[in-house]
């Protein structure tokens, strides 16, 4: 009779292992790569890096993957308790190596295990309401999620509440949280990648690291967690009714807009508070969870004839709010003249609003006489308001149909969440 032979089990993805490269021994989490030929690793900093195969003299497995637990084996006693609501984006995907794509990470196991971290500073609950891609969320889906957290909120075991979520529209989310959630007793932080967490230069794990940190602190705000910088650095938490994305790309996309970051966050839970808070109390908090999805977001361009508003007005909006130029101004000269319509949807009931397209700085319409004619139309100026908060403050405001039109006009120049600033410095502009 021949040897028997010894069945070497080989390393599989999540394993931990050693690879000997020419130059050295590189130690990690062996990753799914999408790169033909190119083997992924975690490192224990939780950088990850590419090694061609060509490279590598051999892998050595160190350490099986553990076998997936159940959402009560993940839970680490005596940590405190913060509820994270998985929404979908980059932050809660991986790169799926049989397609090329990604898949959502929507098991506690699954995604904790790409996330260790956050596991040694607190006891996280995952919720899963939907997974979608930001462009596919609408105001049912906020609603939604503001109904979670307000509850999340009001339950003395949760000292704070993370919602994961994609970049391209997570402004809109923030401010609608803001708005729909009023004065909060604790943290609610939104975070997410520009970079889902199998990647070399991926944003995910510095973000959601910071967002525990922050979900844990004492600042009762709305707020948006994210890279400060390109660098691993810090991250910045920013109110969510100032905050914009910035950048299609870079890792430090989103950006506070006329008005300075609330707080720095290093990945060891050092914060630093840059301006005043809200601080953690014991409030119930009181949701307000209403949105008229009849208003819409206009951007005003030359040459742009004025019967687009008399669309809006056949097709049953309630309001408009209109990106304008310079201090607040549309055309209001010759055949183009939009003051005429402005006038008469302002006249029929329709709250017609003035932002800015330049994102910075703010409007004001007596300075020069366009300005000033449009004012008398009845288009209500909003100050420095950012266009996308403006849009959903507007619709949250005529979701509430006991509110006549001239209670939405007057509350839309009252500044109820952060989103209005009364004076701006040069120093918003750096």
């Amino acid at each position: 009779m021949g040897k028997k032979k010894t069945i070497v089990k080989l390393p599989e993805t999540g394993d931990e292992v050693i690879v000997k490269t020419k130059s050295g021994v590189e130690k990690g989490i062996l990753l799914k790569s999408h790169e033909p030929g190119v083997v992924l690793l975690k490192l224990g900093s939780g950088y990850n890096i590419g090694i061609k195969n060509r490279d590598a003299e051999y892998i050595q497995l160190v350490k099986k993957a553990k076998e997936s637990e159940d959402e009560e084996k993940i839970k680490m006693k005596g940590k405190p308790r913060v509820d994270l609501i998985i929404t979908g984006g980059t932050i809660s995907a991986s790169l799926d190596s049989k397609t090329g794509g990604v898949k959502w990470l929507t098991s506690p196991s699954k995604f904790l295990s790409f996330y260790p971290e956050i596991r040694e500073i607190a006891d996280v609950r995952i919720i899963n309401p939907f997974m979608k891609a930001s462009e596919s969320m609408n105001s049912l889906d906020w609603i939604k999620i503001a109904k979670i957290v307000a509850k999340s909120l009001n339950d003395p075991h949760v000292q704070g509440v993370i919602i994961t979520h994609g970049t391209d529209f997570l402004h809109y989310t923030s401010a609608a949280l803001s708005f729909m959630l009023g004065k909060v007793n604790k943290p609610v932080v939104l975070t997410y990648s520009q970079r889902s967490v199998d990647r070399g230069s991926s944003d995910a794990r510095l973000n959601l690291v910071c967002a525990a940190h922050a979900a844990l602190s004492d600042i009762a705000e709305v707020m948006l967690v994210g890279h400060a910088s390109l660098n691993d650095d810090y991250c910045f938490a920013l109110r969510g009714s100032k905050v914009r994305k910035m950048h299609t790309s870079r890792r430090d996309t989103f950006r506070p807009v006329n008005c300075k970051p609330l707080a720095k966050i290093w990945q060891d839970g050092k914060i630093e508070k840059i301006v005043e808070c809200s601080k953690r109390n014991k409030n119930k908090v009181k949701v307000d969870a209403v949105f008229s999805d009849k208003v819409a977001l206009l951007k005003f361009y030359p040459g742009q004839s004025p019967d687009i508003l008399e669309y809006y007005s056949k097709k049953g909006y309630k309001g408009i709010i209109i990106e304008m130029s310079g201090l607040g101004h549309v055309c209001t000269e010759g055949k183009l003249d939009w003051n005429f319509e402005l006038k008469s949807l302002c006249e029929r009931g329709i709250v017609v609003c003035g932002a800015c397209q330049t994102i910075y700085g703010r409007l004001n319409p007596l300075v020069y006489s366009p300005g000033r004619e449009i004012l008398k139309s009845g288009v209500v100026y909003l100050k420095d308001m950012l266009p996308e908060t403006g849009l959903i403050k507007l619709g949250w405001l005529l979701g509430h149909k006991e509110k006549g039109i001239e209670v939405v006009r007057e509350e839309m120049q009252k500044n109820l969440v952060g989103e209005i600033n009364e004076r701006l410095g040069s120093e918003f502009l750096e």
